[in-house]
């Protein structure tokens, strides 16, 4: 199988030459963040981390998606934190795009490399630091997806996990002639966990067949390839990079282009009742 390859932030800025008409979209159902918007002007700096900007693709908004934030988080060689988060009730999901980063979870140090995804449930003590490696000059980016845990008598909590995409089997979905895949870093059917975050593949070509209306909420970050996205009544061209963010019971769908797989990171709430406001 060929080795995954994963999109980054471009930081930066454009040329004086370029046309300011991009992707860029924000409905009542749906956003999309392209590629080309993260520059150095749009990226944020959070308390107690030394070396590191954030871009914020999604945060909760009232009347919008309301469970979850997502940050790409860039950190320079000997950048890091010792007190990441701020608020113990959050649960936490790391997915490396680019560099090493070590996560220490409850003093268990991990290395996290390209593919690698870290789980850390609400209350652990935890760090993350650039890792050198043989490269010491690199750059880390990761995506950190942060969701407030709710918790249920009877439940036991979720326990820390630590993976790579690539010593995990893609799950097939059923009556696609393997074109639709999914790699799952937490058991669908462990009823501890709130949220899920997969990795969606589709070979060249290959379709999501109907426009999927669900309670979950979603963000979805394309990895790799292109393909043309059902986003409630619109269909919008995405490609490695950009970010689309769905509230609940938007529309959706899609076809994969090519010539390489197209594959997307994605967010969904999930095994808890619907909150009477």
């Amino acid at each position: 199988m060929t080795r995954p390859t994963y999109a980054t932030a471009p930081g930066g800025l454009p040329a004086q030459t370029q046309i300011m008409t991009d992707r860029a979209v924000f409905t009542d159902s749906y956003a999309v963040i392209p590629r080309g918007t993260l520059r150095d002007i749009v990226a944020s700096y959070l308390p107690f981390w030394q070396g590191t900007r954030f871009w914020v693709l999604a945060r909760p908004m009232t009347g919008f998606a309301e469970t979850f934030s997502q940050y790409i988080v860039e950190i320079e060689p000997g950048g890091g934190s010792d007190r990441p988060d701020t608020d113990a009730s959050v649960q936490s999901a790391l997915f490396v795009t680019q560099g090493r980063v070590r996560v220490c979870i409850d003093g268990t140090d991990h290395v996290l490399t390209p593919g690698g995804f870290a789980y850390i449930p609400s209350g652990c003590r935890w760090s993350l630091w650039a890792d050198a490696g043989d490269a010491g000059d690199e750059r880390v980016q990761l995506h950190w997806i942060r969701k407030r845990f709710v918790p249920l008598d009877g439940l036991a909590h979720p326990d820390p996990i630590i993976a790579n995409e690539t010593r995990i089997a893609p799950t097939q979905m059923p009556d696609c002639d393997g074109v639709w895949a999914t790699t799952r870093f937490v058991d669908p059917a462990d009823m501890r966990h709130d949220m899920h975050v997969t990795i969606v593949t589709l070979q060249p070509g290959g379709v999501i067949p109907f426009a999927e209306t669900h309670v979950m909420e979603h963000g979805l970050f394309v990895l790799q390839g292109k393909g043309v996205y059902r986003l409630n009544s619109d269909w919008v061209e995405v490609e490695a990079g950009d970010f689309m963010w769905l509230r609940a019971f938007c529309p959706q769908a899609c076809y994969a282009g090519g010539p390489e797989p197209f594959r997307y990171l994605l967010y969904k709430d999930v095994h808890r009742h619907m909150p009477m406001l």
